[in-house]
Formats: structure tokens, sequence, C-alpha cells
């Protein structure tokens, strides 16, 4: 019977999950020859699946195992605690750790997304059958070493509603960061970016170029003193290194950023704090009025605390903040 998670996707497409193993026409040949029924009716592979469908494989367990490849779940260091901010019954709000990638670079790597996989596993939000035909996946990614919110679907009507969400640029998305340089008012600035792919690095200009796209960036000072600011970023466009290659690009590189920022100063800070990595942080993220599996969210606003290093040298650079 399909769970409320995995309602959403094609049938064609849940069973290649299931079956992993199977080729493509293996699913469309059971079909015709109703091996595979929905709903005790004969089904063509393109019906979109709702919860309480039910999908009957009139097939030997010998075949089901032959085409069903092991659950592939690799699960993150014991210590690892995984910090939530909100989780309802399709999405999950966390807060990622300084160092931590999003997503997987390689195979041996262990990302948010398997440290959400195991908290679902552990709180039993998802069996290890689950994940057969469902995973759960993030619908924002942060830099490895950008802390703050991200969002993750727990079902699949939660991963799409939010996804396309973002894509639409539908909800506020606010970051806070430690630069060099006095900000004195808030900007609204516009460019060009183009990724150097050679280099994974990104590169601002005044106008359109070939492979350049459009971006848009708000910032404000929050708090300035002995030539540092303590600035509220707010992503209108999302592109790689976005933040990063504009504030810099401005005349403001944030501090511990070594691929857009200055490198004295930044060893200055590694060398007084530890400081390895850019002080940008995800803070922020307002939701407007939403409906459908994204309803409990509506008009709400998430906050997450900056990391403790963050607050550290922001209190020694120029003070606390009463915000």
């Amino acid at each position: 019977m399909i769970s409320q998670r995995e309602e959403g996707q094609r049938l064609d497409r849940f069973l290649g999950k299931y079956m992993d193993r199977a080729p493509t026409g293996f699913f469309y040949k059971m079909m015709r020859k109703k091996n595979i029924v929905l709903n005790g009716k004969k089904a063509s592979g393109g019906e979109k699946l709702h919860a309480g469908d039910q999908i009957k494989l009139f097939l030997s367990q010998e075949t089901i195992e032959k085409f069903s490849g092991a659950v592939p779940v690799s699960l993150p260091e014991p210590q690892t605690e995984l910090a939530v901010l909100y989780e309802d019954d399709h999405v999950l709000l966390v807060n990622k750790p300084v160092g931590m990638l999003s997503q997987k670079a390689k195979a041996s790597d262990v990302s948010l997304v398997e440290l959400i996989t195991s908290y679902l596993l552990e709180t039993g939000s998802l069996t290890r059958s689950d994940l057969r035909s469902f995973r759960p996946g993030i619908c924002n990614r942060l830099d490895r070493n950008t802390s703050g919110i991200v969002t993750a679907g727990k079902s699949l009507a939660g991963l799409q509603a939010l996804s396309l969400g973002f894509r639409q640029r539908s909800f506020g998305k606010y970051y806070r960061c430690l630069v060099r340089g006095s900000v004195t008012e808030e900007r609204h600035v516009r460019g060009y970016l183009r990724k150097d792919a050679g280099k994974n690095q990104s590169v601002i200009e005044a106008h359109q170029t070939e492979g350049a796209d459009f971006i848009e960036t708000e910032y404000r000072p929050i708090k300035a003193g002995n030539g540092y600011t303590l600035l509220e970023v707010r992503l209108l466009t999302g592109k790689p290194h976005q933040i990063r290659a504009h504030l810099a690009s401005e005349g403001y590189p944030i501090l511990g950023d070594y691929k857009y920022g200055d490198r004295k100063t930044n060893d200055r800070f590694r060398k007084e704090y530890g400081l390895s990595s850019q002080l940008l942080h995800a803070y922020r993220l307002e939701f407007p009025r939403l409906d459908s599996v994204l309803a409990p969210l509506s008009g709400r606003i998430f906050c997450a605390g900056e990391p403790e290093l963050f607050l550290r040298i922001q209190k020694n650079l120029i003070g606390k903040t009463e915000e």
C-alpha cells in the first residue's frame, strides 16, 4: 500500500526504485501481462500514485530479490547530532553545522542527507524497507563551510513542494555574516555571476557575458565597529557562492573566506581564533501563506542560532547585538 510519503510519483518510477536492478522494459512487460497491477486493475506505468493505492506484484520472491538491490544507507558517526528546528509529517528543518557537506561529493562521504536519514530511521519516521521507494532529500544546499537552516522533505509531496517554493523564490532567505569594512547603509545590488568550473570559483561582472547569470543581493548593517560589520543579507537569487563573491566584489569580504576574501586578514583570524571557514550563517527562513502539505509552515518564521565561534569573534570585534 502506498504511504503518504510515497504518493505523488508515477507508478513506473516507484517500481524502478523498488526493484532498482530491473531493466526498464521489465516493468512494462509485467504490467501488460497483469503481473503487476494497480488497485486490482491493469496499469500503464504513467499513473500518479496516491496514499492508499495498492500495488500487487504477481512475481516470484526469487525474481523480486534478483532485481532488488540492498538498501543503500550510510549511517553517520554516532556522536553527530541533528539540530532539528521544526518537523512535521512532510518536512524537516535543521541547523547544519560548519564543516558538514549538504550532500555527498563521493561515495565514502557522510553528509547531512545521511544524518537526516539516520535520524528518521531512529525516530521511526522511516523504515529501511521504505527506503526502497523513497529517500529523504534536502531542498536548499549550503556550502560545506556555511552553517544554518536547511530544509528537507520527509515525503515526496513535501520534497516537491519545498523544492518548487525555492525555485519560485517564494521563501525569504536571510543570512548573517561578519565582513571586513564598515557598512553604513542598506544596499540592493545586482550583477552577473559567471562560474569558473576549473577553479570552483564565481566571478562577478557588471554586464552580462556568455555563461553569466543575473544575480540580486540585499544587505544591511546590523552593527559595525573597529572596521568590521555584522551584516544581514537577503538572497534574492540563489547562485553558487553568490553572497561570498558579491560582497567581496563590493569591497566587503567575509571573514575566514580564503576563496574570495583577504588572505592576510584571514591568516590573522586563523592564528588568533582557529578560524578555518567563512563566517556566513543561514540565519532566518520566512514562509508566505501556504496550503497543501506546507500549510503548517504558512506565515511562519524560523531562526537558527549562529555557531559559538561566530558569536565569540563578533563579540570581540563589535560587541553583542540586541537582535
